[in-house]
């Protein structure tokens, strides 16, 4: 329990956030110039962990576009430093402060109180749930027949927020275990690990299998009242039937007739395959959802939780809202493409007497040339089109991560794009530009040039002997620390660079100053045109460091040869399919990308033989990167690119 002092203090910054709030530079630097000299020797503005102190003044400066831009400048740089911290390590609480435009609670900014502004960028998270003066309950309920995509994520991410964020309520974790034949303990486990890493903690999980008992007696019960009945026509047959609003020959059996086919299914005999139960609620509804949808499939596959105990197994659409019922949940938030189910939804919940559960449809996140259909994905990954779940190619969770995503910055992106019910294709280069703003302040600085494409270079005016430098990571962020670059007559650089000097232009050699070009060597390839294209095989610099390097045109990457070069691998990914939506019709084979993986060989500086696996860095001049593979001996570094938004194929 915070002491009578802190809580002074943390009314104190609450209030002074308050000063912080003007549009106009001089009215708030004296307030922020304050809060920089505070935060000199301090991580937290209060203590020494999150307070509501932070939470407020961090808000206020997000919301307010003048403060923030001046932050982001970094001038003063215990404030820039804080700021980032906050950022980067209480990702769950800043990136919900961030949608909301900072309007917290004790803050003084515009806003109607918490949780009831709009989000800067995107749409607003006040979507009118009802009757949430009793709580809030919500709930999560994926199939462990997959790791989770950024479709999922959304889902879990909105929940979470209405839950936990909005309505300080509960957040259920249901997995919806029906379907023995494509389920494992393994997509669980990930699952749960991937929610975890996205900072959403449910307060209970469950299992549907866990309700199986419960499920069967309510589907007696809708037999025997006459609201079900047991059918074996064949499904081409069946699915046909339903759209043109014909009734099945088996409607009209009888209880005893249909509890028979029941238990005959039970039994999991092979006169009970050929039966499913259907509710009994229409023919020729003009919403085809009510048409007597299935809510019983006969399967006598091994179940991973329940084994051999079920050879019948109730369907998605069935189990959801009598578990939604008896587990308390209020609000049963799910994608539009549930809205024609939604009317099947409450025709349960009436029809069984089940306490009443609200529905709210948002739009699923789609994105241009991806594919987020589980049966789609677990094709691609069986056929081998990519190297699993985690393929930095693939859009689930653990594939934008392994490419390079931030967790706060899929927080971020995916809460912009809040509870809206429209359906657009998104274009993936709004997602990479928001997770650079979270990798740029973390990427030291390092050098790479191509291995087949690297020109010997003698540097005239260089110091005798081998130098060793100690330079900041990171020019602007001096925090990442120090890397050693080494200076010598003796460097390489890359034959593009190579090839666009001028005799006695004057370039600059970044991380050493200018140099002239005095002397250029050439081989001719008389194969690859007719007039012969030249090729530079060596090159004499002259050092000028006198020289300004704000009048070059021409900045370029050099390595000394005189220091342990790392060998590395590059990696980008171009889209897993050539077009923009695949449509209904469409054959996924006709539109998978030939080639979408594309690896350059290159030698880098020293530094990079400490990266670890997991470090994301920036290569000057070719982007940034995540380590997949660190380096050891003998076996090169991998590294993946990391797109960021600017015009590059690929992002997923």
């Amino acid at each position: 329990m915070a002491s009578a002092s802190t809580e002074s203090q943390i009314t104190e910054w609450t209030h002074r956030a308050s000063q912080m709030t003007a549009l106009n530079l001089k009215a708030i630097e004296p307030s922020l110039a304050e809060l920089d000299a505070h935060l000199t020797l301090r991580s937290h503005i209060v203590g020494y962990g999150f307070s509501d102190a932070d939470k407020v003044v961090w808000g206020t400066l997000r919301a307010n576009r003048v403060a923030w831009a001046w932050v982001k400048q970094g001038v003063m740089v215990n404030l820039s430093r804080w700021f980032k911290y906050i950022e980067e390590a209480y990702p769950q609480e800043v990136a919900t402060i961030a949608v909301r435009g900072g309007k917290e609670e004790g803050g003084k900014g515009k806003g109607k109180g918490k949780g009831e502004g709009k989000k800067e960028d995107g749409g607003s998270f006040e979507i009118g749930l009802q009757d949430v003066k009793d709580g809030v309950v919500t709930r999560f309920p994926p199939e462990p027949s997959g790791y989770l995509h950024i479709g999922h994520a959304k889902a879990a991410l909105l929940n979470d927020y209405f839950a936990h964020e909005r309505y300080k309520g509960t957040l259920l974790l249901r997995f919806d275990d029906t379907n023995p034949l494509k389920e494992k303990q393994e997509f669980q486990d990930a699952i749960i690990e991937d929610l975890a890493l996205m900072g959403i903690k449910p307060d209970k999980m469950s299992h549907t299998s866990d309700y199986f008992d419960e499920l069967y007696e309510e589907c007696v019960r809708l037999i025997k009242e006459g609201k079900a009945y047991a059918d074996d026509t064949l499904q081409e047959q069946m699915r046909k039937e339903r759209m043109d609003g014909i009734a099945s020959g088996r409607r009209d059996a009888t209880v005893e007739e249909n509890l028979a086919r029941f238990e005959e299914m039970k039994k999991g005999s092979e006169e009970g395959v050929k039966w499913c139960i259907r509710a009994k609620i229409s023919v020729d509804d003009p919403n085809k959802a009510m048409r007597d949808p299935v809510i019983y499939r006969c399967s006598p596959e091994t179940h991973h939780r329940t084994g051999d105990k079920w050879k019948i197994y109730p369907t998605y659409d069935f189990c959801c809202p009598i578990i939604d019922a008896l587990e308390g949940v209020t609000h049963a938030l799910r994608t539009t493409e549930y809205k024609d189910r939604d009317a099947q939804y409450q025709w349960f919940l009436k029809a069984l007497n089940l306490r009443h559960v609200y529905n709210w449809d948002f739009s699923r996140m789609n994105f241009i040339r991806t594919l987020l259909s589980k049966r789609k994905l677990t094709r691609i990954v069986d056929t081998k089109k990519v190297w699993g779940w985690d393929d930095p190619r693939m859009p689930t969770v653990r594939g934008v991560r392994r490419r390079g995503m931030t967790i706060p910055a899929l927080r971020e992106y995916i809460l912009k794009q809040g509870p809206s019910k429209n359906i657009v294709n998104l274009d993936w280069a709004s997602f990479w530009a928001t997770n650079k703003k979270y990798i740029d302040p973390i990427s030291a600085r390092y050098t790479a040039i191509a291995t087949e494409a690297k020109v010997p270079v003698t540097i005239i005016g260089a110091r005798e002997g081998i130098v060793t430098e100690e330079k900041d990571k990171h020019a602007k962020y001096t925090n990442l620390g120090k890397k050693k670059v080494v200076y010598s007559s003796s460097v390489i650089m890359e034959q593009a660079d190579a090839a666009s000097f001028a005799q006695d232009e004057e370039i600059t050699l970044m991380n050493w100053g200018n140099a002239i070009v005095r002397k250029i060597s050439h081989s001719i390839n008389p194969f690859s045109s007719p007039a012969g294209l030249k090729t530079v095989t060596g090159l004499e610099l002259e050092l000028h460091l006198q020289g300004d390097v704000k009048k070059t045109s021409k900045k370029v990457t050099w390595l000394s040869t005189d220091q342990n070069l790392v060998p590395v691998e590059l990696v980008d990914f171009d889209y897993l399919i050539t077009k923009d939506k695949l449509e209904a019709e469409d054959q996924l084979e006709d539109f998978l990308t030939p080639q979408t993986e594309f690896r350059s060989s290159c030698l880098a500086d020293c530094n990079v033989a400490e990266l670890k696996v997991d470090d994301i860095i920036q290569f000057d001049r070719k982007g940034y990167f995540r380590v997949d593979k660190a380096y050891t001996h003998g076996e090169p570094a991998v590294f993946f690119q990391i797109p960021t938004g600017k015009g590059q194929a690929g992002t997923k």
